[in-house]
């Protein structure tokens, strides 16, 4: 199963095109896409029209959902920010860390279009999908 993050999703719902957006649209018909309550949050506030929030929340509420955040996650992702600090990488948003942590606690890999993975899949094993 993968997690597919807001970075990718902002772009598929305005129709940018990337390896990562394509990447999604093929997995949307052939494997299970999760999606987590920040991540639903982040997508949600973002539409301008209510009409364009419906459609989206309907779309959205179809995918397995998953809760990222709770004691476990919130404990191991100050943990794996102060492992990321320790090594040098400046993390820039919190949310980032708890959705990677959510992700290797749970086994899921992270479809992303945000550099500030790239950094947690080196020194904390996210498992994240590559460019073919």
């Amino acid at each position: 199963m993968i997690l597919v993050d807001s970075s990718v999703w902002i772009d598929y719902f305005n129709g940018i095109p990337s390896w990562q957006t394509d990447l999604l649209d093929d997995c949307l018909s052939s494997s299970p896409v999760v999606i987590g309550d920040l991540i639903l949050t982040e997508l949600l506030q973002g539409f301008r029209s209510n009409k364009d929030f419906q459609t989206a929340k309907r779309f959205l509420g179809a995918l397995p959902f998953r809760q990222i955040g709770g004691y476990p996650v919130a404990t191991q992702s100050a943990r794996n920010y102060r492992t990321l600090r320790k090594a040098g990488v400046t993390v820039r948003k919190t949310i980032d860390v708890m959705i990677a942590t959510f992700c290797i606690m749970d086994g899921l890999t992270l479809l992303h279009n945000d550099r500030d993975f790239v950094p947690m899949a080196a020194h904390l094993s996210l498992k994240t999908l590559t460019p073919p």
